[in-house]
């Protein structure tokens, strides 16, 4: 087995687009994905077969929660999703879509849980939520903010449709670089112009997206919960629980769509997919 080891910006497009490379597995964003794709596409001389992708990408992942739940259940599902591993998971939640009857009790509870978390550095055991360590990411942090305010996006007051699209709240995160803070606090943003008015709106705003990775729907509605099963359209749907954590062999993880190739890593068949299929056959005759 050959290691090389390099960032993708130098060494990915030789090793995709190489005639001896057979199959290529690939982690990461939705953009990267595809020209990984592409490439692999594309014959090259000495080539002999045609390239293999396993690739899983983003995701725009949403937790719906029904006017029938426990609450705090609700909120502590939100919270691990959106802020385990600091929101760096492409099945992290992004996006809270709450029925009006419940939705005020819900914020409140949810901007109480959020704002309790621990925010200091990573090698403080008790930091829940880590520094963001170079200048890049910060400047998109400092963006977001502004365009939030722009679009008058960050006041919680906001005039709800009847379920509310709620997005990951952006927090002002401790950053290391200079000491500075991103200003700023929750943003709360509405779904476009959909006026939800019922469990079947929720679903439609939850599938309002180019991706299907993972979703969750908190509801003890046997029915609706059935409903989703069929209409909610990720590759990983759960009930009643945070829509991170996959667990090989118990539930194997993979999206479609522009989540990836629908390769359920962890499953059964997975490893099958690195390899190469034969048949022998023989006549035996007396």
């Amino acid at each position: 087995m050959n290691f090389l080891p390099g960032p993708g910006s130098s060494v990915g497009d030789t090793l995709v687009s190489h005639p001896r490379t057979r199959f290529i597995a690939f982690t990461g964003s939705k953009d990267v994905g595809l020209h990984i794709n592409e490439l692999a596409a594309k014959r090259v001389p000495g080539q002999i077969w045609m390239k293999r992708v396993i690739a899983e990408m983003g995701g725009k992942d949403a937790i719906v929660v029904d006017s029938d739940v426990d609450l705090d259940a609700a909120v502590a599902g939100v919270v691990t999703s959106a802020f385990g591993y600091q929101g760096q998971k492409c099945s992290a939640c992004s996006r809270a879509i709450v029925l009006e009857s419940v939705y005020d009790a819900f914020l409140e509870r949810l901007k109480r849980r959020v704002e309790g978390l621990t925010i200091g550095a990573a090698t403080d055991p008790v930091s829940e939520i880590g520094p963001v360590i170079t200048r890049t990411p910060r400047r998109r942090f400092l963006i977001m903010c502004k365009l939030a305010r722009m679009k008058d996006a960050c006041s919680p007051g906001a005039n709800r449709s009847s379920a509310m699209a709620i997005s990951w709240p952006l927090r002002s995160l401790w950053m290391c670089l200079r000491g500075a803070n991103c200003p700023g606090g929750d943003f709360w943003s509405r779904p476009g112009s959909h006026q939800v008015k019922d469990f079947d709106e929720a679903l439609a705003i939850a599938n309002d997206t180019e991706y299907g990775l993972t979703g969750s729907v908190y509801s003890r509605d046997r029915d609706r919960l059935e409903e989703a099963a069929q209409e909610f359209f990720v590759g990983n749907l759960y009930f009643n629980r945070k829509c991170t954590g996959a667990l090989v062999g118990g539930h194997p993880f993979g999206g479609f769509n522009m989540s990836g190739t629908d390769s359920k890593a962890g499953g059964r068949d997975y490893l099958l997919l690195f390899t190469q299929a034969k048949v022998i056959s023989e006549k035996v005759t007396g």
